[in-house]
């Protein structure tokens, strides 16, 4: 088996995140449920879209935002997403590209647009966000590039794009040519309500052996198990899994792997601003280290101290250098 090329090739949703400030009065008018997301259907993200002041767009998306965490620990990365033949697809792929991440799947001619969440933020920091998930929606199979995906030592996949059935058959296509290839498949549940609809699916590819990182929050763990305990949720599937990943928030992480269990504390921060994204840089520590070799705790550490350091601020992107972060922090 060759060196892998790239450390991680992810398939997650293309999303551009629109991001504006407005006044309560704003949301009100709107009709927008304050503090909540939404999800949208074209003509009512144009008609917020229009709404919107002076905004700021980035690219975004679960699996993105990881690679992204990533790519500012010095990984090298892919992602494989489907946007639109328009402005903010063209926004996506420049953005992603900007942070070092190599981007190079063909834009979907025609409607839905691209993917965007448009994100509303009032004077007292609450973010309300209205999805319109779009052109991201239908990443067919023929868009994979299967020498990519085999090129990647590890594969990394969005739970969040499972829903639709044309991104669903390409995941599992992708899982198949990485496990020929001799690579690591790593999954993200990203939510419960996704583990509702598609719980089934998920437990047959654990049960087949074909997911060897596993990234879960503890809600997640206990939709995925049936198991209220913690503890008894770890221990379902710590055998199944060669490396198990469970953040539990305040309380920090757990990670199970080959009988060696390891935890760590969440990282002390003097004020949680916004939790959005804390996952997505959890697991872009987590798998900088392991695809580094690092040890199981490690590993956990890293990923703490990068979701400390996206929740002391707006947003699901960086400010601070994460490389110098962890250096400093790992002494």
């Amino acid at each position: 088996m060759t060196d892998p090329r790239y450390d991680v090739v992810a398939i997650g949703n293309a999303i551009v995140d629109v991001m504006a400030p407005c006044e309560d009065e704003l949301i009100e008018e709107l009709e927008l449920a304050k503090g909540g997301m939404t999800l949208v259907d074209t003509e009512r993200a144009k008609e917020l879209y229009d709404a919107m002041g002076r905004a700021t767009e980035i690219s975004g998306g679960s699996a993105a935002n990881t690679l992204a965490g990533m790519a500012a620990l010095g990984a090298q990365c892919a992602f494989v997403g489907q946007v639109a033949k328009d402005q903010l697809g063209d926004i996506f792929a420049h953005d992603i590209r900007a942070v070092g991440i190599d981007f190079d799947t063909a834009p979907r001619e025609g409607d839905p647009p691209t993917a965007r969440c448009l994100i509303f933020v009032t004077p007292d920091g609450e973010r309300t966000m209205n999805t319109f998930l779009g052109a991201s929606q239908f990443l067919p199979p023929a868009a994979l590039d299967e020498e990519l995906i085999a090129s990647a030592g590890v594969l990394y996949l969005e739970g969040y794009l499972w829903d639709p059935e044309e991104p669903r058959s390409a995941m599992r296509r992708a899982i198949e040519v990485a496990r020929n290839a001799g690579r690591k498949v790593a999954f993200t549940a990203s939510e419960s309500f996704v583990i509702d609809r598609h719980g089934d699916d998920f437990r047959a590819l654990i049960e087949e052996g074909k997911i060897d990182i596993l990234f879960v929050n503890e809600h997640e763990l206990a939709t995925l198990t049936g198991e209220q305990d913690f503890d008894a949720g770890l221990d379902m599937l710590k055998d199944k899994v060669p490396t198990l990943v469970a953040t539990r928030s305040a309380k920090g992480a757990v990670a199970i792997q080959g009988g060696t269990r390891a935890e760590v504390a969440a990282e002390p921060i003097d004020k949680v601003v916004d939790t959005t994204g804390a996952g997505d840089l959890f697991a872009a520590g987590f798998l900088t280290g392991h695809t580094r070799g690092e040890g199981l705790e490690t590993c956990l550490r890293i990923g703490a101290i990068c979701a400390g350091e996206i929740i002391s601020h707006i947003g699901a992107r960086s400010e601070k250098d994460l490389k110098a972060l962890v250096a400093e922090k790992l002494g």
